[in-house]
């Protein structure tokens, strides 16, 4: 078995990640050396969710208070998101492409709720899963790479989440198709990733109860056997004059000066629909009708829906191995350190698919498995496993001891 901390240890010596990691000061008296283990250990214990005071009585020689210091002085936010970005990054350029494919530009978006405090700004009651908590909302690639994260209510709209991940990553992948479930999916969201410029493609539970728009009210004449699914004609007059202002709306999420979730307040705010607000409505429709037709006609584009959100919902039983202190449940009522326990969880968590590409490329490497592998196999493979792992035990950190994943690495 492999520690979980070694791992950490591992990608941060081949990536360097923790350079990231630096003091607000304009001094910096302690050593890099030390600074980066204390950082790891930092990392580790809120990435697990074990916690400072559990990890600092490990084999390693660092005191609790010095593992305090560096969390409040050298972990923030923006520096975890650039350290993520690194290792994603990381990832896409190692990758084999006779292992993994071309790349991809597909993406599957969903959330999975931790447990809470009650006394949370964040915290409310969800009706589906039960329990009281909050949500963090995940950005997967096809290969189990996760490309943004971010804390969110239950009662928050998932499709203002959705938006913003694919908007707000900062990794070198370029997203063009967006996997969803029904509940990340609506014609206000069909209507803003079309002008986004990324396609928006939901996996539908309630198919039944889905309608096609017409392009004009006189087409429904040519249709009578699929009369009781067709809906109105699309209002495309409306689509013109408010084209302007719609544009307007999507460059602010584009450039980042408006939220998501704030427009969509704002369109919806009073009992009077606003006119930019129905005109992303009647846009939206016709792009869900003519997702809709692909989407009953193709059984390869419901797969490869099916697949991408399959992939996300392995990444999310991944985060319950890997955060196991407490049972999960954050420790916090600060939404800082929330969010802190969420993108080192994150981190952790990519750092893992990143050493387990390295692992499986070099099996792969030697002809005899590579050979061996069948179409079954190469459907089935990915870097996202833990059994190998053990996150658990006492916390020992040599930073001299390395893994022998490269050949030159058996030899040094």
């Amino acid at each position: 078995m492999t520690s979980l901390l070694d791992i950490l240890k591992e990608a941060d010596l081949r990536l360097d990640f923790t350079q990231h990691f630096k003091s607000p000061g304009t001094r910096e008296v302690l050593d890099r050396k030390v600074l980066r283990k204390r950082l790891l250990l930092s990392l580790y214990a809120m990435g697990t969710n074990t916690g400072l005071k559990r990890v600092s009585v490990g084999e390693h020689g660092e005191a609790y208070q010095d593992l305090l210091y560096v969390r409040r002085r050298y972990i923030q936010k923006d520096q975890l998101r650039a350290a993520i970005a690194d290792v994603a990054n990381a990832i896409f350029r190692v990758r084999r492409e006779d292992i993994w494919g071309e790349a991809t530009t597909t993406c599957a978006s969903d959330s999975k709720q931790f447990g809470s405090w009650d006394h949370n700004l964040l915290t409310e009651w969800h009706l589906r899963y039960g329990g009281k908590g909050i949500m963090i909302y995940w950005h997967v690639e096809k290969h189990a790479v996760c490309i943004y994260s971010q804390l969110k209510t239950v009662s928050s709209s998932e499709v203002a989440a959705m938006i913003q991940g694919v908007m707000r990553h900062c990794t070198d992948m370029q997203v063009q198709k967006q996997f969803v479930d029904s509940h990340g999916q609506s014609e206000i969201a069909f209507g803003f990733c079309r002008l986004l410029g990324f396609e928006l493609m939901p996996r539908l539970k309630n198919i039944y109860e889905q309608k096609l728009c017409l392009v004009d009210a006189a087409d429904a004449e040519q249709y009578p056997k699929l009369r009781l699914i067709l809906s109105r004609a699309i209002n495309w007059d409306l689509i013109h004059q408010q084209y302007d202002q719609m544009v307007k709306y999507a460059t602010a999420l584009r450039l980042g000066t408006a939220e998501t979730e704030a427009i969509l307040r704002r369109f919806t705010r009073t009992g009077i629909a606003h006119p930019t607000y129905r005109a992303f409505l009647e846009l939206g429709k016709a792009v869900k009708t003519i997702f809709l037709c692909r989407y009953l006609s193709s059984e390869a584009l419901r797969r490869e829906i099916h697949e991408g959100l399959n992939v996300i919902e392995n990444w999310n039983g991944a985060t319950a191995f890997i955060f196991y202190g407490h049972e999960g449940d954050f420790q916090t009522n600060r939404l800082d350190e929330q969010e802190l326990a969420a993108l080192s969880l994150h981190l952790l968590q990519i750092r893992l698919i990143y050493i387990n590409t390295l692992l499986v490329q070099r099996v792969l490497a030697e002809p005899k498995h590579f050979q061996a592998m069948q179409p079954a196999d190469w459907r089935g493979l990915t870097p996202l496993f833990y059994q190998h792992v053990n996150p658990y035990g006492t916390f020992r950190l040599d930073m001299n001891q390395r893994m022998h994943i490269d050949e030159e690495d058996a030899t040094a």
